[in-house]
């Protein structure tokens, strides 16, 4: 039987970058935590449990979840529903057309999320409230989240660049106070 390890989960943002969906800020990407040391499987699970799907249909289900802003990698999800099927949790039918695999949840599966209810549970709220509480449910505006995003990637590019000078440094932590200054005054 091949393992596979869940705890390095690598998603694309909607940007399509890459990043580490279990530790937020490795590279200078991170997106915050999504799913825990396995989560993933248990969110697989509640969904397929829910409609039997396709792979395809549980990567886009989760990002529409999250707002479109985290979507786990096929490279990802496969082996996990993989892994799914191998521990007997999964069935699978091939269609005819193109061979696509749709995934069905067995009374084994069934079990196994009805042992671990707590779990699943935690694993599909955190997808209601998104990346940092900021879900499609969390409540933040698109436009702010445009703006956060924007000024990650100012603050990135302009660090990635030549070294500050000590003066740069000091206005650069200036504009940094002063818009959370003027934020909380909002």
């Amino acid at each position: 039987m091949r393992h596979f390890h869940s705890d390095h989960h690598h998603c694309r943002t909607a940007r399509g970058e890459h990043e580490d969906g279990l530790s937020g800020g490795r590279g200078g990407r991170g997106g915050g935590r999504v799913f825990g040391h396995g989560g993933l499987r248990f969110v697989l699970l509640q969904l397929i449990a829910d409609k039997p799907a396709h792979g395809y249909e549980l990567i886009k289900a989760i990002e529409d979840r999250l707002g479109g802003s985290y979507a786990p990698s096929p490279g990802v999800v496969y082996p996990t529903l993989t892994l799914l099927e191998e521990l007997g949790y999964l069935s699978v039918e091939t269609a005819d057309n193109g061979g696509r695999k749709r995934y069905s949840i067995t009374a084994s599966g069934q079990e196994f999320l009805a042992t671990n209810r707590d779990t699943a549970d935690a694993m599909m709220a955190r997808m209601t409230g998104g990346v940092d509480g900021a879900g499609p449910r969390g409540g933040r505006p698109p436009q702010v989240t445009r703006a956060i995003e924007n000024l990650k990637l100012a603050m990135r590019m302009r660090l990635s660049g030549t070294p500050l000078t000590e003066q740069q440094a000091h206005d650069f932590a200036a504009v940094l106070d002063s818009a959370a200054q003027q934020l909380e005054r909002i």
